[in-house]
């Protein structure tokens, strides 16, 4: 049944009414359940509170229902209006109806409308369960209101309640994010301690907050606890912690993670790859990195443009341009479009090398692709250009370009003429 079906079906309900038919409350039922099917639940609401005028019977679960699709989309202000007409039939909310209205805020930031209402159904002497505190809970920590966030949990333990692993897991995952990885720890004891055992994503927050305040060692440890625990580590843990390791300089420890990986059978992501060829040529390993740069293609997965241009800048500053231009080729078959940034890391190669012709022919070739060279382009030419004894052609070309120096140009033009004067000083 589509919705103009359902429209149809809506009339002639509205017929059989005028006509003073009785009522087929069965009818209404499905055609109730088609509109919610048809995500359409403003049309649902306005067609329930038509056949209630004529004795359908509310129920609550119905009025919970709509208030869930509602808040899921967003529309809080419909989603308080059904919460109002529940009042008006002689319902009762539950703690149930007050906690879809919560999530509902508190998913959009609006933790005000979220404590109003905590406070309201504690007036109304509904008790706030479980659910209620983690959404609460949850908003405050999107919010990075840790402060208030641990003490609605503290609350809640005061009460009684026992929190789950969701909440736990939520506090952890905002201390971590808010850089507090002292006070993430001190949860996790805290859920051993009352005997809520941590699932997969509670460890991957903890292995991720661990990474990023550099403490690896720990990272590291809490793996093997996961292991121990039966808890098997998935991708996005190991790939967390190869990340961590590359950051901090341990490849040792990233390709330790990369093996472990492998025997679990655990394949690598561009993110994983990324990070071993970023931390690779951070330490100069390019040949390293070149490896694991072809290891990425044999896997099907395509490294990203800065991928390649690092890993090019770094054979050119080795001295090897003839392989800078090789990744070049193969960056062009893979489908990339070199920009700017690559074919700068090129032409500095070359012009280490005072390879100047060459390095003019491959500025030529960038203007032909249709790419801007930018300043550091003409600084690098002129770089060149004045440590090879061939000042003169820069100027032509800051002619042609209306090129504005800036203090790297004016060090090369200096150096030059240092070097111009003494040559001269000698004749």
């Amino acid at each position: 049944m589509d919705l103009g079906f359902v429209s149809d079906a809506i009339q002639c309900f509205r017929l059989i009414q005028k006509h003073k038919i009785r009522f087929p409350f069965q009818g209404c039922t499905k055609v109730l359940e088609y509109l919610m099917k048809l995500s359409s639940p403003m049309a649902a609401f306005d067609f329930y509170k038509e056949i209630l005028e004529y004795g359908y019977p509310p129920s609550l679960y119905f009025f919970n229902v709509l208030m869930s699709k509602l808040c899921k989309e967003g529309k809080m202000v419909e989603a308080r209006s059904v919460f109002t007409e529940i009042w008006k039939r002689n319902l009762r909310p539950s703690v149930v109806s007050f906690n879809i209205l919560i999530n509902g805020y508190c998913r959009l930031g609006d933790m005000d409308a979220g404590y109003r209402l905590k406070r309201e159904m504690e007036e109304r002497g509904i008790l706030p369960d479980v659910y209620t505190y983690s959404a609460l809970i949850n908003g405050l920590c999107k919010n990075f209101w840790m402060s208030d966030a641990s003490e609605l949990f503290n609350e809640m333990c005061i009460k009684g309640l026992i929190p789950n692993v969701v909440i736990f897991t939520t506090l952890i995952s905002g201390h971590c994010k808010d850089g507090s990885i002292v006070l993430a720890m001190d949860a996790y004891q805290l859920m051993l301690t009352q005997g809520v055992e941590p699932d997969l994503i509670t460890y991957n927050t903890l292995v991720n907050g661990l990474c990023k305040s550099g403490d690896l060692g720990e990272a590291r440890k809490l793996i093997h606890v996961m292991i121990e625990k039966g808890l098997k580590p998935d991708k996005i843990t190991y790939t967390t912690v190869i990340g961590g390791c590359c950051a901090e300089g341990d490849l040792d420890g990233a390709f330790e993670i990369k093996k472990m990986m492998f025997d679990n059978d655990i394949e690598l992501d561009d993110v994983a790859y990324t990070a071993l060829i970023t931390g690779l040529c951070r330490q100069g390993r390019i040949v390293d990195a070149e490896r694991i740069l072809t290891e990425m293609l044999n896997a099907d997965l395509k490294p990203d443009d800065p991928i390649y241009t690092m890993v090019i800048d770094g054979f050119c500053k080795k001295g090897d341009v003839k392989m800078g231009f090789k990744l070049l080729r193969q960056m062009q078959s893979n489908g990339h479009a070199p920009n700017v940034i690559t074919y700068n890391a090129l032409l500095s190669g070359l012009c280490r090398q005072g390879q100047m012709r060459n390095a003019e022919m491959l500025l030529q070739a960038m203007l032909n692709l249709g790419l801007n060279p930018d300043d550091i382009t003409y600084n690098i030419l002129l770089d060149g250009h004045c440590k090879y004894g061939n000042p003169d052609d820069y100027d032509k070309l800051r002619g042609e370009m209306g090129l504005v120096h800036d203090y790297a140009t004016y060090t090369s033009l200096v150096s030059s003429l240092s070097r111009s004067s003494k040559c001269q000083a000698r004749k």
